[in-house]
C-alpha cells in the first residue's frame, strides 16, 4: 500500500518484519485487530532475510558505507495536551559489524594469466575489496565481459554444465580424477538469483514450537520444506557421519557391534529419567557419560552431535536435549531437522502472507519516528511515520534495533554472534547422492574457543546455483567473525591460504559478519509505556524456539483470553460478505444436476470432453 493512503486508527502498531514481529502480526490479524505492518528496509525479515547473491552484494555496501547522522524533527506541533514525545532510533546498524568479504575465485579477465594475490583476498578487511565487489552486479562491465566470452571458452562451460547436472561421482573417482574447472565470479553474479543465502542460520526441530505453530496455524500451506538428510562430526582432521537413527547405528562401519550395542542401550535409556541420571544433577553431562562405561567414539557423537552440548554442560541440560534430539527422530526422516526450501526468509515472509490475507496492512520502506505518549496513564496513544502523519494505535510493537540504548534492558556488554557464508565447489563428505543436507558439530578447537555450527545446504534445496555448495558458520564471538571462524576454514577447505588441501572442497567465495545476539534482550522491564513491547532478533541457538515464545508472550500480554494463531481456514471453507442463501440453493441445484449427469454416464473426465464437445 502507498504510504499516503495509510488510515490513521489501529488496534496494534508494529515496526519490523522479522520472525518474532511476524508471527505476532499474524497472531492479531487472525483474531480480527486491525493491524499496520511496517518496515524502514525495502525487503521483509531484518536480520532474519535471504538475500539473492547480487542483493547480498548491495546489502554488504550498504554495511560499508558510513551511517548519516540521524536528524531528528520536531514533532512538537502534533502533540496533544498531556502528551510527550519518544523518538526513535533510524537505524539498526549496530546489529552488525565487522562485514568483511574474499573472493578466491578468478575473475573471467584473469582465466589466461595470474591468479588473485594474496593482497586482493585479503583486502576486504579495509573494505576496498568489498567495494569493488559489491558494484559488480549493477556495474555494465561485468556483464559486457560476460557477453564477450570466446565462443571456445562457453563450449567449455556449457560442458562444465552439463557434468554438474550429472550425477556426482564417487569420493574414489573425484580424487582420482583432475580438479575441475572452476566456477568464476563472474558466472555467480550471472547466475546470482540461484542464491538464496540467510543471513541467520537455523533448522527446524520436527517436533519443535515452529513445526507445530506453522502446523497448527495452517501457515505451513505458504512454505516448502526438505528434510536435513545427515547429521555430520568434524574429529580428527576428518569429518565422520553421526549415526543418530536406529537404522544408521545397526548400518555404521565407524562403530564396532560393542559400540552399536552401547549406544542403542544408552539411547533406550535416556527416554525416561532415572534415579541414576538425577543423582548427576549439577554435575557435567561429560562426566555422566564417562561413567556410563562409553567409548571416546560414543561421548564425542552423544556430547557434540546429539546432545549440541559442550564439556561444561550441566546433566539435566544434556539429558534434556538428547531427549528432545530423540522425540524429533523419524517424524519426517531420519534426522529431527527440516529445513525451507528457498531459506529461512521465507517463514517470516509466510506468517506476514497469513497477517496480509486477514486483513493487516503491509508498507515496507516505512517507518515510525517517534511516539506519542499520555504522560498521565504512560501508555503510547498514537505514533508518527516517516512522513508526518499522526496514526492512532492501541499497542505498538518494535524490533530491538530501533529503541534508543537508553530504553531497553539488555546484557551488559551485549552479546555477538559469529557468522560466515561460504560458496563452495563440492560437498564436505562426498557422496552418491547430490542432495544431501548436512548438519555439522565441530567442537572447539582448543581451549576458549567456541564450538562452530556449520549447516550445508545443496542446490535442491534452492539456496545456491547448480554446481555449489552453500556453507554456513555460526558461532558465538570471541573476536571478530573473521578471527572466530577463518583458522576453521582455511583447516577444512581449500583456500589461499591452504592450497595443499587438494581433497578439501573449494571455496569460491567467502562472508564473514558479526551479528547481535538476540538473546541478550529482556522481553520486559525496559524505560518505554507499558502499551510498547520490544521484539529481539535472531539468537544464538540453533531451533526458533526464543523467537516464537516472544511472539507468543507478546501476543498474551495484549489478549490473554484470545487463542494464539488459531487455524486459518481453508480456502473453500470461507464464506464471503454479500453470499445469500439464493445463490447457495442455486449451487446445490446445480450441484444436484451433475450428480444425475455423472450417473447417466457424463461424470468424469470422459464426460466433461464429451459435454464440450
Amino acid at each position: 500500500m502507498a504510504a499516503e493512503d495509510l488510515p490513521s486508527d489501529f488496534d496494534v502498531v508494529i515496526l519490523g518484519t522479522g520472525l518474532a514481529e511476524s508471527v505476532v502480526a499474524a497472531a492479531f490479524s487472525r483474531v480480527g485487530q486491525r493491524v499496520l505492518h511496517i518496515d524502514r528496509r525495502s525487503y521483509y525479515a531484518a536480520n532474519w532475510a535471504s538475500f539473492t547473491f547480487n542483493s547480498l552484494l548491495t546489502w554488504i555496501q550498504q554495511h560499508h558505507e558510513e551511517p548519516q547522522p540521524e536528524e531528528l524533527q520536531d514533532w512538537s506541533s502534533l502533540l496533544e495536551e498531556g502528551e510527550e514525545l519518544i523518538y526513535l532510533s533510524n537505524s539498526d546498524s549496530a546489529s552488525i559489524r565487522n562485514v568483511q568479504v574474499f573472493c578466491f575465485t578468478s575473475e573471467e579477465d584473469e582465466e589466461e594469466g595470474a591468479p588473485n594475490t594474496k593482497e586482493e583476498e585479503r583486502g576486504a578487511a579495509d573494505g576496498d575489496a568489498v567495494k569493488e565487489t559489491s558494484e559488480s552486479p549493477s556495474a555494465d562491465s561485468k556483464d559486457e565481459e560476460t557477453n564477450q566470452k570466446p565462443e571456445e571458452e562457453e563450449e567449455e562451460e556449457e560442458e562444465q554444465a552439463s557434468q554438474i547436472e550429472g550425477e556426482e561421482p564417487s569420493a574414489a573417482q573425484s580424487q582420482s580424477e583432475p580438479t575441475r574447472k572452476k566456477i568464476s565470479y563472474a558466472q555467480l553474479v550471472k547466475e546470482g538469483r540461484r542464491f538464496n543465502i540467510d543471513l541467520v542460520s537455523k533448522l527446524l526441530y520436527s517436533r519443535g514450537s515452529l513445526v507445530d505453530l506453522l502446523i497448527k496455524s495452517n501457515v505451513s500451506r505458504y512454505a516448502e520444506f526438505k528434510n536435513v538428510t545427515r547429521i555430520l562430526t568434524y574429529r580428527h582432521g576428518n569429518v565422520e557421519q553421526v549415526p543418530c537413527s536406529r537404522a544408521d547405528v545397526f548400518a555404521s562401519r565407524q562403530l564396532s557391534v560393542v559400540e552399536k550395542r552401547k549406544l542403542m542401550r544408552f539411547l533406550t535409556s535416556c527416554v525416561e529419567e532415572t534415579d541414576e541420571q538425577r543423582a548427576y544433577k549439577a554435575r557435567p553431562y561429560l562426566e555422566f557419560l564417562h561413567d556410563q562405561q562409553l567409548g571416546e567414539n560414543l561421548q564425542h557423537f552423544l556430547l557434540h552431535s546429539i546432545a549440541m552440548a559442550t564439556e561444561d554442560t550441566l546433566t539435566e541440560e544434556g539429558l534434556a536435549s538428547t531427549r528432545h534430539f530423540l522425540r524429533c527422530l523419524g517424524r519426517y526422516g531420519n534426522t529431527p531437522f527440516l529445513f525451507p526450501v528457498y531459506g529461512l526468509g521465507e517463514i517470516p515472509q509466510c506468517f506476514c502472507r497469513m497477517c496480509a490475507v486477514f486483513g493487516g496492512i503491509y508498507c515496507l520502506r516505512h517507518s515510525v519516528n517517534c511516539l506519542l505518549v499520555d504522560k498521565e496513564t504512560n501508555r503510547c496513544k498514537a505514533v508518527i511515520d516517516s512522513r508526518g502523519q499522526r496514526i492512532s494505535c492501541r499497542h505498538f510493537v518494535v524490533e530491538d534495533g530501533f529503541v534508543g540504548l537508553d530504553r531497553k534492558k539488555q546484557a551488559t556488554p551485549p552479546r555477538f554472534l559469529s557468522r560466515a557464508v561460504l560458496i563452495t565447489d563440492r560437498s564436505v563428505l562426498p557422496s552418491g547422492s547430490d542432495q544431501q543436507v548436512s548438519m555439522v558439530t565441530v567442537p572447539p578447537v582448543a581451549a576458549g574457543c567456541p564450538t562452530v555450527r556449520m549447516v550445508e545446504l545443496c542446490p535442491s534445496t534452492m539456496t545456491c546455483m547448480a554446481g555449489t555448495y552453500l556453507v554456513h558458520l555460526t558461532c558465538q564471538s570471541v573476536g571478530s567473525a573473521f578471527e572466530d571462524l577463518s583458522p576453521l576454514v582455511t583447516t577444512m577447505f581449500r583456500t589461499t591460504e591452504s592450497p595443499d588441501q587438494e581433497t578439501s572442497p573449494s571455496v569460491l567465495w567467502c562472508l564473514y559478519f558479526n551479528m547481535a545476539d538476540g538473546s541478550g534482550l529482556d522481553v520486559k522491564g525496559h524505560n518505554l509505556p507499558s502499551n510498547v513491547f520490544v521484539c529481539s532478533g535472531p539468537d544464538g541457538g540453533l531451533s526458533h524456539e526464543h523467537a516464537v515464545r516472544q511472539a507468543e508472550w507478546i501476543f498474551k500480554k495484549i489478549l490473554p483470553e484470545e487463542d494464539f494463531c488459531p487455524p486459518a481456514p481453508n480456502p473453500e471453507d470461507i464464506i464471503y460478505n454479500g453470499e445469500n442463501t439464493s445463490s447457495t440453493g442455486e449451487e446445490e441445484e446445480g450441484g444436484e444436476e451433475e450428480e444425475e449427469e455423472k450417473k447417466q454416464g457424463g461424470g468424469g473426465e470422459e464426460g466433461k470432453e464429451e459435454q464440450k464437445e
